[in-house]
């Protein structure tokens, strides 16, 4: 079972990051949770969620102490980092944040994200690049699955897709490049 925590504002994908991950262990036969929580604007406002995927059944959604945190902002590195559990994995944009947790009993992976998105060719897919850097990290669930997921995302928008599977691409190798 691994818990896992998005977190960034509103605009990033963070949401989107999350249901991707869900929709990818159901695609896998697995047992997932997924439980958003935003602030009321449209963009700009907080959002994260918890993601749970799991070979067992969930007992409960909650995620109060996650495996892993995926940081999209630094505000919300700085809230969630500490909660992370010991020996867990923590993956921020380090184009928004520094990346210091102030722990050492954690795995962090600084990822420029932004920097990154810029390069796949559209800053929007920041999202797809922290969910290639998760999934290098956990190998959570299969690319395959995630590919799959956003084929249905971007049905009939195959200049999207391109982006966010190069997106995708350039997180992975960000992440096997530090570990």
């Amino acid at each position: 079972m691994i818990r896992i925590i998005f977190a960034g504002q509103g605009g990033q994908g963070v949401l989107s990051a999350g249901i991707m991950v869900a929709e990818s262990g159901l695609h896998e036969g697995r047992e997932v949770s997924f439980i958003a929580s935003y602030g009321p604007e449209m963009r700009g406002g907080t959002a994260n969620c918890s993601v749970i995927v799991s070979d067992d059944p969930i007992a409960s959604p909650l995620c109060s102490t996650p495996d892993v945190l995926v940081a999209l902002n630094g505000p919300s590195f700085h809230k969630f980092s500490p909660r992370v559990r010991s020996g867990g994995i923590i993956i921020v944009n380090g184009s928004m944040s520094d990346c210091y947790a102030g722990r050492d009993d954690v795995t962090v992976y600084d990822i420029p994200a932004n920097d990154l998105a810029h390069e796949a060719g559209d800053l929007r897919s920041v999202n797809s690049v922290m969910l290639g850097a998760l999934c290098a990290a956990t190998e959570l669930v299969r690319d395959k699955s995630i590919f799959n997921c956003m084929n249905e995302k971007f049905v009939g928008k195959p200049a999207l897709m391109e982006v966010n599977q190069k997106a995708f691409e350039l997180g992975k190798a960000a992440v096997q490049f530090q570990k």
